[in-house]
């Protein structure tokens, strides 16, 4: 039984989005998302708008957008380099869920160009999108 039916890359973004704007808050019959678990479907929505392409690389875009006006302080800056700055930022740094929402969701663009073990779950997702086709 396929409870889901073809959600598709672009779905999974989607469904992903979803839950962290409507989860974060809670106020329904279950409880709102704890940090790891913000931090989890952040990485899943990230690396999903990454491989969906299309209109939802608007989000990916406004991220890289972010990344090159950081690049422009500081020459040089590598996208493993960003990643890594801002994995120490997401753990250090007190955050509330949906600022930690938002850090991720950028921390995966960033990830996900980086390249190398960085990259793993995007390519996976989009390997699955291919293999779906």
């Amino acid at each position: 039984m396929n409870v889901f039916g073809n959600l598709g890359t672009a779905g999974i973004a989607a469904a992903l989005t979803c839950l962290l704007i409507f989860g974060i808050p809670g106020g329904g019959k279950l409880k709102p998302l704890g940090w790891w678990t913000t931090l989890l479907v952040a990485m899943f929505a990230g690396s999903a708008y990454k491989a969906a392409g299309g209109f939802w690389g608007l989000i990916p875009d406004l991220a890289g957008s972010v990344v090159h006006f950081i690049n422009g302080f500081v020459k040089g800056m590598t996208m493993p380099a960003l990643a890594t700055c801002l994995t120490i930022f997401i753990l250090w740094k007190k955050l509330t869920t949906l600022q930690l929402a938002v850090v991720s969701l950028l921390f995966f663009y960033v990830a996900a160009g980086a390249g190398g073990s960085w990259s793993y779950i995007s390519d996976a997702i989009e390997h699955a999108r291919q293999s779906m086709q």
